[in-house]
């Protein structure tokens, strides 16, 4: 019986941005060298027109930097600041790929990603580190114009998944979204460590037949 096992990436497949302020690795200082407030940056790009319009989908990330750049008194260039934006929290997490790979390669295990993430950078993860050669598709917020918070993405996600009888499996690192998972029927892990996943019940079981050659 085939089964959705579905991961977040930043987190969980990535290191950089984290849901817990203590693994989140910022970069305020490369802001800073650009010429840009950083506290400006968070509170008047990240947590406005980014949050609320970028990551959903109704405006695209470089227009939004263009409009705040501008009113920061940036002179630099839009696209040193995205390139800047794209590669930071962009560092594999090596150990959890492996599992996944482990994972890809038993006939039970289907993989997806769902993820809050504005159009540029999801296609910019999906090519760079490979995600496109493991998952079979990336379910993420501006795509279906809402975040993880909402039900209705689930409900979005499921209907562009193979059809189970077992509800997905779901590992995530913020706790409002294992939440809002939870609630919409999914069996949703918070993830801290690989032993998370590793250790999960249903995914040791399919790990441990999985012959040692693969």
């Amino acid at each position: 019986m085939t089964r959705a096992v579905v991961f977040d990436i930043d987190g969980v497949l990535v290191h950089g941005y984290h849901a817990r302020p203590d693994l989140h690795e910022s970069f305020d200082d490369k802001l800073r060298a650009l010429g840009i407030n950083a506290d400006r940056f968070q509170r008047d790009f990240v947590h406005d027109i980014f949050m609320k319009r970028v990551l959903i989908g109704e405006v695209p990330m470089v227009e939004a930097l263009d409009r705040r750049l501008r009113a920061f008194g940036y002179k630099g260039s839009t696209m040193a600041v995205l390139d800047l934006w794209m590669s930071h929290d962009c560092f594999p997490n090596s150990a959890m790929l492996d599992v996944v790979r482990k994972l890809k390669v038993h006939p039970e295990v289907r993989l997806y990603l769902a993820t809050n993430q504005d159009h540029s950078r999801a296609q910019f993860l999906w090519h760079s580190i490979g995600l496109k050669e493991i998952f079979e598709d990336m379910f993420y917020s501006a795509r279906f114009g809402r975040t993880k918070a909402h039900g209705k993405f689930y409900e979005m996600a499921e209907e562009r998944m193979a059809a189970s009888e077992l509800p997905p499996l779901f590992f995530d690192d913020t706790p409002k979204v294992v939440e809002a998972a939870r609630k919409h029927g999914w069996e949703a892990v918070l993830f801290e460590t690989v032993d998370d996943c590793a250790n999960h019940p249903w995914i040791a079981e399919r790990l441990g037949s999985i012959p040692s050659n693969n």
